[in-house]
């Protein structure tokens, strides 16, 4: 009875302990997007070079993800999470020494690549841990990482009013997070293969069962993409909004998320992953609906807050699938990953591009018409009995650590 005890106490202390990975990984992400205008003036490169830039995260991030399964199985997972988390913390200090836009574009490959990579396992501890609780806190996880980025923009935002070097900034938050990051990995699970599991492969395409979840995720991140970078234009051009009123649309989108993910988990718990999404479907095509149809910045600014509601709990819920669809979960993990950071690239272009062709509101109707995919589909995160996850009782035997 004390060993099953402990393991539900070294299980409760894992789940804290890779809360906290979420949220140095967050930190890093907002302690850099506050920055990007100093970046830009140091590389001295123009508005349509940095976008260009922009892109490589991404491309560095779905080519890197797939190497994050082998790399966790050679070493084992807390060892793999250790290794990984300081990479993408490290990288942080990388893009605001490039001068120029060539090594720019590297620095921000490279930061994109570590990123991937210890997202892909992180999540896959995660997934790990909510199975042993048997309830979901993949929500919350991923609120944790919201929690982190308001954190880490913050304090960028300190550090640009106060007119410091963003070199000097990012590597003191590199080294922070660093400290952080190690820290906390001391008590994530130390998950290792057992000795006849295959290796996976270096490189592989998703595999068939993270397809159809990567396209629910797909869904979500895209209309995710569309609110944070076209919302404030929205009020801008087409309600002739002020600059504050369209950025606090941003503000208020962001927020109604963070605060989604960090309450998701009681609902999903309750209804199940399924019913859940669904209804989050339903409210982000209301909230599409509603911008498309504005008059008035208050009801736009009430469509982009329902959006954000609607969607925030779906990529964490795409990756706790994911982690329950195959034998292998940090493939399934990275295959959904790779294809959500997708979507995550090219959801702004293609919001931009029909914008341009047609206008903004029929670019809206496109993110509406996705976000009633995603309480038509939502079925394909039912996965057997974890559908809607049991809360563990007491005496409810706790599995140990693959060995």
């Amino acid at each position: 009875m004390s060993e099953v005890v402990q393991q539900q106490r070294d299980v409760r202390r894992a789940r804290y302990a890779v809360a906290a990975v979420f949220a140095v990984h967050g930190g890093v992400t907002g302690s850099f997007a506050t920055r990007v205008p100093w970046i830009q003036d140091h590389a001295s490169v123009s508005a349509g070079q940095l976008g260009l830039a922009l892109a490589f995260p991404a491309i560095g991030a779905s080519l890197a993800m797939p190497l994050a399964s082998r790399i966790t199985h050679t070493f084992g997972a807390r060892t793999a999470m250790r290794g990984l988390i300081s990479l993408w913390t490290l990288a942080l200090a990388l893009p605001s020494l490039a001068p120029n836009l060539y090594t720019l574009c590297l620095a921000l490959f490279v930061y994109g690549a570590t990123a991937g990579m210890a997202d892909v396992a992180m999540n896959a501890l995660g997934v790990e841990v909510e199975n042993r609780l048997g309830k979901s806190i993949m929500s919350g996880l991923h609120g944790m990482w919201s929690a982190g980025a308001l954190v880490g923009s913050a304090a960028g935002t300190l550090a640009a009013h106060l007119g410091s070097d963003a070199r000097l900034h990012h590597a003191l938050a590199a080294a922070v997070l660093t400290a952080l990051g190690l820290i906390a990995c001391q008590w994530v699970l130390d998950l290792r293969p057992t000795e006849d599991e295959e290796p996976p492969p270096r490189f592989a395409l998703p595999p068939r069962s993270a397809l159809l979840i990567g396209a629910v995720g797909f869904c979500a991140v895209f209309a995710e993409g569309a609110a944070l970078d076209w919302s404030a234009v929205y009020l801008r051009d087409r309600l002739d909004s002020s600059a504050g009123l369209a950025a606090a649309s941003t503000t208020g989108f962001m927020l109604t998320m963070a605060i989604a993910r960090i309450a998701g988990d009681a609902v999903v718990n309750r209804f199940g992953s399924v019913r859940t999404v669904r209804a989050g479907g339903v409210l982000a095509a209301l909230g599409g609906l509603l911008v498309v149809v504005a008059n008035h910045p208050v009801v736009a600014m009430t469509g982009f807050a329902l959006m954000g509601l609607g969607i925030a709990v779906v990529v964490p819920l795409c990756f706790a699938a994911a982690g329950r669809s195959g034998p292998n979960p940090s493939q399934a993990i990275a295959g959904v990953a790779t294809i959500t950071y997708t979507s995550g690239l090219v959801a702004p272009s293609a919001i931009g591009g029909l914008a341009q062709a047609t206008s903004l509101v029929v670019s809206f109707g496109l993110v509406t018409v996705l976000a009633c995919g995603l309480a038509v589909f939502a079925g394909v995160l039912r996965t057997g009995d974890r559908d809607r996850p049991k809360v563990s009782r007491p005496d409810a035997a706790v599995p140990g650590p693959r060995s």
